[in-house]
């Protein structure tokens, strides 16, 4: 099940979206490649603009990769976004384990695959999951975390379990877009519906269903859980630049913030006026974010390289 659907290009949407945010045309080349993960399964990817990809993008549960594209395109910079497994072309699971210490055993070595130093930009699950491969790759050098804590618990990820534990199968796309407005998810119709198109297929029933993993379980229940001590020592443990993209009205909390303040008093916090798919609802001011952070690491590893001065 785990496919584009039917024979359309897949970037076909790259262009009005890029239209919808202001973001100048032409756009860097966008192409779509895989390789298999230290377990033999499949990740795919999409490769953004030529040369070693500068930042490595995790999308958060239930989106896949496209997700990225219009903050790829208004970054400019050489990119990889990855499908999560599970997730857009990536494969499933049969334990259907996706808990961020899963995925960042299968994720570790496909991004240790692209050369160079880094900065990984991890939205919700993809956050958690950046933050633990953060802490193991010596070629990492800054995380974001974009809407994202590990304090964040269940119950505050409400609305998104909501939108999950609904219809799994539905009679038209729209009917997809219309729940997910319902629900709260997206900046316009427009938007909504790019997403849906590029994250469901049609059965051989016309029915139409996610790409999914977590939208095709037939009963079973997926781990996606995650011990928030567990994951705050190792966050602790990160030894490059953190930053914290709090979408203001998102899944980080008032109380969260300050959670994440004491406990990472070195890291920076930005707060965007967006909802949780940040990337989605302003892909350019989170562009322009990621530019600063890039010139930020940039002037400090500069300055780390001064010679020392002698007396």
């Amino acid at each position: 099940m785990n496919r584009v659907d039917d024979a359309d290009d897949e970037f076909r949407f790259r262009e009005e979206e890029a239209v919808e945010f202001g973001i100048p045309l032409p756009l860097q080349a966008a192409a779509r490649a895989s390789t298999n993960d230290a377990e033999h399964r499949r990740v795919s990817f999409i490769r953004y603009g030529d040369g070693r990809p500068v930042v490595t993008f995790l999308h958060g549960a239930a989106l896949n990769a496209h997700t990225w594209d219009a903050t790829a395109a208004a970054l400019g910079t050489p990119a990889v976004a990855l499908d999560l497994p599970g997730h857009g072309c990536s494969e499933w699971r049969d334990d259907a384990d996706y808990r961020p210490e899963t995925l960042a055993a299968s994720l570790s070595s496909v991004i240790r695959g692209f050369a160079g130093p880094r900065l990984l930009v991890g939205q919700s699950l993809g956050g958690l999951t950046s933050a633990l491969i953060a802490a193991e790759d010596p070629a990492t050098a800054g995380l974001i975390l974009v809407d994202i804590t590990p304090g964040v618990s269940a119950d505050e990820t409400s609305p998104v379990a909501a939108f999950l534990a609904g219809p799994t199968d539905f009679a038209r796309r729209d009917d997809v877009v219309e729940a997910a407005r319902s629900a709260g998810i997206g900046v316009s119709r427009e938007s909504v519906a790019r997403g849906v198109a590029l994250n469901t297929c049609v059965r051989d029933d016309g029915r139409v269903v996610f790409t999914h993993h977590l939208g095709n379980l037939s009963g079973m229940s997926p781990s996606l859980r995650w011990d928030p001590e567990r994951l705050w020592r190792v966050l602790g443990d990160v030894a490059v630049p953190v930053w914290l993209v709090r979408a203001r009205r998102g899944l980080v909390s008032d109380e969260r913030v300050r959670e994440f303040t004491g406990r990472l008093p070195r890291a920076h916090v930005i707060e965007l006026d967006t909802g949780h798919n940040v990337q989605e609802d302003d892909p350019v001011a989170l562009a322009r974010v990621i530019t600063d952070v890039l010139s930020s690491l940039e002037e400090s590893s500069r300055t780390s390289e001064l010679p020392e001065a002698r007396a």
